[in-house]
């Protein structure tokens, strides 16, 4: 198996599969309401919603960087506050995030492993570092999605 299928196979298994870590993004959102996903546990944290679209934008972010784009993270960082709290909305932000899972499946698909070696002008970075990166990005905000659920 090629690297890339395996690092596919790792990011995948996150999403909705059987990782190591035994909790998935499209498990531990299953039952989040709106409501719930709305709600300020904290004035100091993110809400589960906010970060569910902080990690949209990075998965954004990463892959066209991966596709050869120069991305200007803004200075937010991705973070901007949920303007529309119905169940309509969320279900449209669990959508999104599904299909950004397809996308990177797509880009796996194709991917060859000798541009895992490429580096990103603008941090000089690999494309190695950076997938592993949204990989790690994604479990640090799914354990703090998973302690906001919890504190519900």
């Amino acid at each position: 198996m090629s690297e890339s299928k395996r690092i596919s196979s790792l990011y995948q298994s996150l999403y909705n599969g059987n990782p190591w870590l035994e909790v998935t993004l499209s498990h531990t959102l299953e039952n989040v309401t709106a409501e719930q996903a709305y709600k300020k546990i904290n004035p100091n944290l993110n809400t589960i919603w906010e970060i569910v679209n902080h990690l949209i934008q990075w998965r954004r972010n990463i892959l066209q960087r991966m596709q050869g784009e120069t991305i200007i993270t803004p200075d937010h960082n991705y973070f901007v506050p949920v303007l529309d709290p119905s169940e309509a909305a969320w279900e449209q932000s669990l959508q999104t995030l599904a299909k950004s899972q397809e996308s990177w499946n797509t880009f796996f698909e194709d991917f060859d492993d000798t541009d895992l070696a490429k580096i990103y002008v603008n941090n000089g970075h690999t494309y190695y570092e950076h997938i592993h990166g949204i990989i790690q990005h994604d479990v640090y905000h799914l354990g703090q999605i998973v302690i906001l659920k919890k504190m519900l």
